[in-house]
């Protein structure tokens, strides 16, 4: 396997991730929903930061991070509160208790959508692509992402 094909299965498989997200009654919205989870998962890793510290460190503007946040909100994944020390600033943290909608996202089944993408209802090829993306998400963890931007000779990765 070479970058690009690395690059093409990668976004074969975010389109995958996207097609297992629930979306009934989530109604129409200004973002995506990569937009949306990029940012969920940078507020995972970074909980307490700005709007203007999320959208610097994923490269989106913060108007689109602004509304990511508010859906995040409104779904109830995340928290918001008034910076102690500027209260024009907002602070962002996920919610201590996942609400209704973050458990029905998290719990998703995928078996569907990768037998769609299969092309096939054959159980063994979906155990196998299932068994090689978990092998795939226990090694390249979000953190993998910040080890590339930090890596000495690798070139920037965008949010």
């Amino acid at each position: 396997m070479n970058g690009i094909e690395l690059f093409l299965l990668g976004r074969t498989l975010m389109k995958i991730g996207e097609d297992a997200i629930p979306t009934e009654g989530v109604g129409q919205h200004s973002t995506s929903h990569r937009s949306v989870l990029i940012v969920a998962s940078d507020i995972r890793a970074h909980p307490g930061s700005s709007v203007g510290e999320i959208a610097e460190r994923t490269g989106f503007p913060q108007s689109k991070v602004s509304a990511c946040v508010a859906r995040l909100r409104e779904a109830g994944a995340i928290d918001t509160a008034a910076d102690p020390t500027d209260r024009r600033r907002l602070l962002v943290r996920p919610a201590s208790t996942p609400s209704h909608r973050v458990a029905q996202v998290r719990s998703a089944p995928i078996d569907g959508v990768l037998a769609a993408a299969l092309g096939t209802n054959d159980p063994q090829p979906i155990a196998d692509v299932r068994a090689a993306l978990d092998t795939l998400a226990r090694h390249l963890t979000p953190q993998a992402l910040a080890r590339l931007r930090t890596t000495p000779g690798s070139p920037p990765v965008a949010g």
